[in-house]
């Protein structure tokens, strides 16, 4: 075979490279503030980078335990069994993954059969689809709505006669993400038991993507698909320490699921990275035991609803009409009056990001490549900007679009 005659797997061969790498060497091609792709730029809290510390000069640097290593299971199953108003058994209902990513990579390909139906709701996370469709299932996609003129992620909504509609006798799985990346919806109590009752009328399994769950503003409540009737016994739900504590890197994500579904999960993940990295388990598990004394999530949401602020401003004030998030640490912004550049064959956000982190200095990312193909000119006239970064690199930017745009 000539390097010429070859071509990868058909499941991945439609794949291409991501949007936040694009943007990201964009963005340091011009020097641009990046607000695009979606991780934090400041230090971690100083308790979680001293359980590291210890966790490495402690001798936890052997295989773990596949389905988590004993610490951080039942420090996850003491912060989360009062949210879920249950006893959760660390041992058979939590499975550590690497990553809140590879949660959903061992979900498809523990519960979704080849040519199974996987429902979607756009926006969505980009690794949803490329995960159904290396599990052989079909994504079938529904988007959420922003009413005309939104200035909120609550305006932002999901239709249920659509999504009913989507549901045929091969839906197997219904993904929802709430906190919801990059809307920045919060879905209210009454969403939720309505589709919790399509369902459960339809016999449904769901994976509920909640890792930006203690990013919730305005007294926005973040609602546990789980804990609604009905719906413990059909429900996954993934968080994230990369999310939680601001350590990314270290891909520590977890599922939350009744034992059957757990053990679905965790038969997939033992074959893609068998354990989750030991020490950084046994940190994260240490971090999770310091959380109610030091009164940790109510501090990063406070700390998050201040940056959300300091950057919306700044966009309000030089005309970018942002749709207040109640959650998450993405912005979409109205481009709408925005001119295009020279028209290419790209969706109209891809040429107004990829001018905004030219010319203005300010990368951000399309929001077209949270959504299906057929769906794609639902975000011609938003862009993503995120706030999980520094005081003074959010001022950078500020100063740029007050330069450009003022």
């Amino acid at each position: 075979m000539s390097l010429d005659d070859f071509q990868p797997a058909e499941r991945v061969r439609s794949f291409g490279t991501t949007v936040f790498a694009e943007f990201t060497a964009l963005a340091i091609k011009h020097n641009a503030v990046n607000l695009g792709q979606g991780f934090p730029d400041f230090p971690a809290p100083d308790f979680v980078i001293e359980a590291a510390r210890t966790a490495l000069a402690s001798g936890h640097n052997q295989y773990a335990r596949s389905a988590g290593h004993p610490r951080l299971v039942n420090a996850i199953a003491t912060v989360y069994s009062p949210l879920f108003h249950l006893e959760l058994d660390p041992l058979s209902e939590v499975v550590v993954t690497t990553g809140a990513t590879e949660g959903i990579f061992a979900t498809m390909q523990g519960l979704v059969n080849p040519g199974d139906e996987v429902i979607l709701i756009e926006p969505f996370y980009d690794s949803y689809p490329a995960a159904v469709l290396m599990a052989g299932g079909t994504p079938v996609y529904v988007p959420l709505r922003p009413a005309a003129g939104a200035t909120s992620a609550a305006q932002w909504s999901l239709d249920m006669d659509e999504l009913e509609s989507a549901i045929t006798p091969r839906t197997r799985l219904l993904v929802i993400n709430t906190p919801n990346n990059p809307a920045g919806k919060v879905f209210t109590r009454a969403e939720l038991e309505s589709v919790a009752a399509l369902v459960q009328a339809h016999n449904l399994v769901v994976l509920s993507d909640e890792v930006y769950e203690w990013m919730t503003y305005d007294d926005a409540p973040h609602i546990r698909l789980a804990t609604l009737p009905g719906m413990w016994e059909r429900t996954i739900t993934l968080g994230s320490a990369g999310k939680t504590f601001s350590v990314t890197g270290w891909k520590i994500g977890w599922a939350i699921a009744p034992r059957h579904l757990a053990h679905a999960v965790l038969m997939a993940h033992q074959w893609i990275p068998f354990a989750v990295t030991t020490p950084l388990q046994e940190a994260v598990g240490a971090a999770f035991e310091q959380v109610e004394e030091r009164g940790y999530f109510a501090e990063l949401g406070a700390m998050y609803a201040s940056k959300r602020d300091k950057l919306a401003g700044a966009l309000a004030d030089v005309g970018l009409t942002p749709m207040i998030p109640q959650g998450s640490y993405f912005i979409l912004v109205d481009t709408a009056h925005l001119d295009a550049p020279t028209p290419t064959a790209d969706p109209r956000d891809v040429q107004i990001c990829r001018w905004l982190t030219r010319e203005i200095g300010v990368a951000a990312i399309p929001p077209s490549a949270f959504y299906s193909l057929d769906h794609k000119v639902l975000a011609a006239n938003v862009a993503r900007f995120c706030f999980c970064k520094t005081d003074s690199v959010l001022e950078a930017a500020a100063q740029r679009l007050r330069q450009n745009f003022g």
